[in-house]
């Protein structure tokens, strides 16, 4: 599967996402920002998308698919992850 495959299936759900698409072939990690996420448990945002592709892991076709689905809120609360080191 390629990322604009990925892109495909998830912008017409959630057309306001800001996607991270980590990964190559058939293995994948997505990062999934949208405000559609507002009020939804976490395994609620990760069922959903992973509904978008179950045919794909059904087959093999994608294996494994991680997801991490955040509102902008809770993604800037988090920041960008990195370790910042002061020498």
């Amino acid at each position: 599967m390629k990322e604009e495959d990925i892109r495909r299936r998830i912008n017409p759900l959630f057309p306001d996402a800001v996607l991270h698409i980590y990964g190559q072939d058939c293995s994948f990690e997505l990062q999934v920002i949208s405000e559609a996420f507002a009020g939804q448990r976490p395994l609620k945002r990760q069922q959903t998308i992973l509904g978008l592709f179950k045919d794909d892991l059904q087959s093999g076709t994608l294996h494994p698919l991680s997801v991490k689905a955040f509102t902008p809120s809770e993604k800037a609360a988090l920041g960008d992850g990195l370790v910042r080191l002061t020498l």
